[in-house]
């Protein structure tokens, strides 16, 4: 079903073939034309996959997804030991859907997950259930400021998917992505500073077609010792060797390199290395 899905889409219709072309570019210059086409076209496989495994997350039983995702909780068993809340910074990988339940089985605290609401109400509710149903609690990123009082002074993991295209590249953090000049999510790294707290990075790897392995690392101890922006340079340097490692597992539908970079953002950026040029 997801391959004829996928046909359909992508070499029929042409879902999003120029900004999936486009993302490819910038990321990996340095390959063929057929390689970036390889690598699209396992993307088209990987999307519709993730979508024909969404739905079937509505009748899926919980030891489904123990037959289907793998992950060391070893880490995140010590927080919750030491009753320590934290920050968790994941990426769009497939299948955030499954790993979402998948871990909601296996926390040891309150698994709290910051999502954009869909827009239709409908379907909003639909993916709210779903979602929540072994005990996972989100936060609209919509009205996040009330969501984060309430879980204030409770133990828990906040889980921020933080590659995410900020809403104003003038309220950003500017720095280097691929070698191109992007504007990433100011938010996580603030918020980890104010809180002090300790921050993980995880990443999926797809092992098999409907196998999924997440492994996690801790990326500090507690993110008030380091400096303004330190943090994101540290997320963007390991979401993108995870996307080396697996680029197809990447959503390259979605604008990530919709913003371009000009010399007004200059207060904003943190990276090391000065602007690279950008090549699309």
């Amino acid at each position: 079903m997801s391959d004829v899905i996928g046909f359909l889409m992508f070499r029929v219709f042409g879902y999003r073939r120029k900004i999936i072309q486009k993302n490819l570019l910038i990321a990996f210059p340095e390959k063929s034309v057929s390689e970036r086409k390889m690598i699209a076209r396992k993307f088209h496989r990987n999307f519709t996959d993730s979508f024909i495994e969404t739905v079937k997350c509505l009748s899926a039983s919980k030891g489904f997804y123990e037959k289907h995702c793998k992950t060391d909780f070893t880490l995140f068993d010590k927080m919750a030991a030491e009753n320590k809340s934290f920050q968790m910074h994941a990426c769009h990988q497939f299948n955030w859907e499954w790993i979402n339940l998948y871990w909601s089985l296996h926390f040891k605290m309150p698994l709290v997950i910051v999502y954009m609401p869909i827009s239709s109400k409908p379907l909003d509710k639909l993916f709210y259930k779903m979602r929540t149903k072994y005990g996972t609690h989100l936060i609209s990123a919509t009205n996040s400021r009330e969501g984060f009082i309430a879980w204030r002074n409770k133990v828990h993991c906040l889980t921020l998917v933080a590659d995410q295209k900020p809403a104003s590249p003038a309220y950003s953090n500017w720095l280097n992505f691929f070698n191109t000049p992007t504007a990433f999510i100011p938010g996580p790294d603030k918020n980890a500073i104010l809180k002090k707290c300790p921050v993980i990075f995880g990443r999926a790897f797809k092992t098999a077609r409907g196998k999924y392995q997440t492994s996690v690392v801790l990326a500090c101890e507690d993110a008030s010792t380091l400096k303004p922006g330190e943090l994101t340079l540290l997320y963007r340097d390991f979401i993108e060797d995870a996307i080396r490692k697996q680029p197809d597992l990447y959503l390259w539908s979605h604008k990530r390199f919709k913003f371009e970079w000009n010399e007004t953002y200059n207060n904003l950026w943190i990276d090391n290395k000065p602007p690279q040029k950008q090549l699309v």
